[in-house]
């Protein structure tokens, strides 16, 4: 059989090969692997700020912020937001830098309100900044006591004829410290519980909003906690309707959800391939780790997780595409991808014995990445619940029997 014959078969079994993908899907992941390979590993991490500023031109002026946002003629690569593309570029630098990855995703799902119910004129004025990498973008949802619980939310916009008056806090906000403008959520009271939310785009200098507090995390990332002073905010900057926020919140999440899950196979994927490296060229009674079975069985379980949290990835990512609701399919791929993730770097991690939790070492820093992925952007106890509710909801519906 010939090498180029071999090759094509390889190739078959590759991801990139999936019907899930079109051949621009395919030259977008070679794209950002070479770029990954040519630019990351040069970051100082010891200002995660900086840090994370540099990365977000860096990755605006190569181009990769453009797949996140929505609308050519505000600098997106396309009319609407490609999640494939996306879960792509995020699979990709979450395997070579997380840091990396968390500015790519940040940068969409803090843009991403805007992209969906933005008007000409919010669009015009935020999305090609954050396209280009020159502005910083933020979602700001969660609360001290609205976490996984949105409707619980207490931030209030009180309308004051041509603004609103914002007060309250916002808590875990992601980008928190070094965002341009941020993506509030904020109770108008036009009916209870999520009736009564509304979208509202924040300027980083708008008096009467500060930094209340800069959190640490124990993988290095810009998070604050957000403080909302009689903050006068004009009505031109609410995103759609009155009482719309709570919606364009989970339109935003359907499609950022799915890229938590490629960014947690990426992790997966470094892992796999560090315990493979580990296996292969640890000498010990005479052979190597990975000459022993019970090594055998641990990475091919390794694989199975892999190889099923990227099928469902790409499931999700590709109905999204198509137009279809993707809440359920959503929640499956984020619940099993991070998980499965913490499962396979924590094998890794077993693989390298003591080595494997000295500081700094590449599964022990992974191990650090991945925790946090089980919880943002909905732990997987509400994922399990959104599938379980949506399996019901399409039973009774199928039946005749819909609330």
């Amino acid at each position: 059989m010939s090498a180029d014959r071999q090759n094509d078969q390889m190739d078959l079994h590759s991801p990139l090969a999936w019907p899930f993908f079109e051949p621009r899907h395919r030259e977008l992941a070679k794209g950002i692997d070479q770029w990954c390979r040519a630019q990351l590993g040069h970051e100082e991490h010891g200002d995660t700020d900086a840090t994370c500023r540099l990365l977000v031109r860096e990755l605006g002026a190569a181009g990769w912020l453009k797949y996140g946002v929505g609308g050519v003629a505000y600098g997106g690569h396309g009319d609407t937001i490609d999640t494939r593309a996306v879960c792509l570029l995020r699979e990709t630098l979450a395997r070579y830098s997380g840091l990396a990855d968390f500015a790519l995703a940040m940068q969409g799902l803090g843009s991403g309100a805007i992209s969906l119910a933005g008007t000409h004129d919010q669009k015009s004025r935020y999305l090609p900044r954050v396209a280009s990498g020159m502005a910083i973008a933020a979602f700001a949802l969660s609360e001290p006591q609205a976490g996984s619980d949105v409707a619980a939310m207490s931030l209030a916009a009180r309308d004051e004829g041509d603004h609103y008056a914002l007060d309250g806090e916002k808590t875990w906000i992601s980008n928190g410290g070094i965002a341009d403008f941020y993506v509030v959520f904020a109770r108008t009271g036009e009916a209870p519980g999520a009736r009564g939310i509304s979208a509202f785009i924040v300027d980083a200098d708008t008096p009467g909003f500060d930094i209340a507090e800069r959190i640490d995390v124990i993988a290095p990332h810009p998070l604050a906690r957000l403080r909302f002073t009689n903050a006068r905010v004009p009505k031109s900057q609410m995103l759609g309707a009155p009482g719309e926020g709570f919606k364009i919140a989970m339109r935003t999440l359907d499609i950022f959800r799915t890229s938590v899950a490629a960014a947690s196979l990426g992790f997966a994927r470094h892992a796999m391939a560090e315990g493979l490296e580990r296996a292969a060229s640890r000498k010990m009674f005479g052979q190597t780790l990975g000459d022993f079975q019970l090594t055998q069985a641990k990475l091919a379980q390794m694989a199975l997780t892999i190889d099923s949290s990227a099928l469902l990835v790409y499931r999700a990512a590709w109905l999204r595409d198509q137009g279809e609701n993707v809440t359920r399919e959503a929640a499956m791929a984020k619940w099993h991808a991070s998980e499965g993730a913490q499962q396979v770097i924590d094998a890794a991690v077993q693989l390298y014995g003591g080595m494997g939790v000295q500081s700094g070492n590449a599964v022990e820093l992974l191990y650090r990445e991945i925790r946090a992925l089980r919880i943002y952007e909905g732990a997987t106890e509400v994922q399990q619940l959104i599938v379980g509710r949506d399996l019901l909801k399409a039973y009774a519906a199928a039946n005749g029997n819909a609330q």
